[in-house]
């Protein structure tokens, strides 16, 4: 099992990057994405511009405060929690994801895919705020 974490401090109030963050219907800042689909109040599925999709199941919201749910495709399973901190006039993030690796061989590179993942995720949210 992998564990990675971000943390950063976005220049946007907590309310406007919280509504961002979880109206999952609206992924085009994404990109990584290339569509989403929501099934119920706690989930959906993400796809990749491979069009490889991710469940996701929402375990628990606290809203503008912490968002976590369990993921799982034919690749691996997990747990993401989105911790959201207002400081001032920006909002400090901590992001935890903890994945295991269904198939064995891939399992030296998960915790590198986790961070990648990650990385890109803070990137596209700076950008789709500017």
């Amino acid at each position: 099992m992998a564990t990675s974490n971000i943390k950063d401090t976005i220049q946007c109030d907590i309310h406007t990057l919280w509504a961002i963050v979880t109206a999952v219907d609206n992924y085009t800042w994404r990109s990584d994405l290339s569509k989403t689909k929501v099934l119920n109040e706690k989930q959906f599925i993400e796809y990749t511009k491979k069009d490889y999709p991710t469940t996701f199941t929402v375990t628990m919201i606290e809203p503008f405060k912490r968002w976590e749910f369990d993921m799982e495709n034919s690749r691996i399973k997990g747990h993401w929690i989105g911790i959201f901190t207002q400081k001032d006039q920006e909002t400090e993030i901590d992001f935890t994801e903890t994945v295991m690796a269904k198939k064995f061989f891939l399992r030296p590179f998960v915790k590198s895919y986790l961070r990648k993942q990650q990385a890109q995720f803070v990137s596209d949210l700076k950008k789709a705020l500017l």
